[in-house]
């Protein structure tokens, strides 16, 4: 009888053993449910924001992060019609400002500026080495939608160097003109200083002076239709934290 009683004890604390590893290995939260979080973030956010959401599915192992990224006006646009989303990130505090107002966020945060620069293929064709080149008829430009952050972010740039610039094509958010210029369709593309730096060897930078230039701030929210509110914070706090800064700092975000 001792001799039973004692095996039975030591398959009692294994079995309790394996129940709290069996927890640690799904890295759950408290009620063991898996999460689906649904995260709209501006085009130029694809790199840093697919990076950092990789870095949160780490953490928080019984999450997915399903990331959709495109023109900041498009995806408020979404939000407003009711398409399932927990957390908004906008190039645009104009655009976050809708959305707050509709109630669909209850308030917003910024963390971090971008600002524009010139794109061109590699071999630079048409020769662009100044702002003012864009203005020349024989210079194919492509530039975002006037709606979307990216094209409202470039007139003011033209309205301060006094051009006017007809571009050939509007395209519909900021990695669509990259793609313009890196395939060789357009002379040039003014585009976020990000967007050169994550395209590489894809395109030429040109650079505009600081007194011409012109940025837009980044915004970031949780979204008050979200089903998993606490998540959504989360993700927005590792944004704003020092560890989501570095990773904005090394893409060529200025933060805060």
């Amino acid at each position: 009888m001792r001799r039973l009683t004692t095996v039975l004890a030591a398959l009692l604390a294994l079995s309790v053993l394996a129940g709290c590893g069996s927890g640690d290995d799904d890295g759950g939260d408290a009620t063991g449910k898996d999460v689906t979080l649904r995260v709209f973030a501006a085009a130029s956010l694809t790199e840093t924001f697919t990076e950092l959401a990789g870095e949160f599915e780490d953490d928080n192992r019984s999450v997915k992060v399903e990331l959709n990224f495109g023109p900041s006006s498009g995806l408020a646009e979404q939000i407003g019609s009711g398409a399932p989303a927990d957390v908004f990130a906008s190039a645009s505090t104009g655009t976050m400002k809708d959305v707050v107002a509709a109630g669909d966020a209850e308030g917003s945060r910024d963390f971090a500026t971008n600002s524009m620069e010139i794109a061109t293929p590699p071999d630079n064709p048409a020769g662009v080495k100044v702002l003012d080149d864009l203005a020349k008829p024989a210079v194919k430009v492509a530039l975002c939608q006037p709606q979307v952050p990216c094209g409202e972010v470039a007139a003011e740039v033209f309205e301060k160097a006094g051009i006017t610039v007809e571009p050939v094509t509007e395209e519909v958010d900021v990695k669509a003109v990259l793609t313009k210029v890196s395939l060789g369709e357009v002379d040039a593309g003014v585009v976020y200083v990000t967007d050169v730096l994550a395209a590489g060897k894809d395109v030429s930078g040109v650079e505009i002076p600081a007194d011409k230039n012109a940025s837009t701030t980044y915004p970031i929210a949780p979204l008050t239709a979200s089903e998993n509110p606490e998540v959504a914070l989360d993700f927005v706090e590792l944004i704003l934290s020092e560890a989501g800064t570095e990773v904005l700092q090394e893409a060529g975000f200025e933060t805060p």
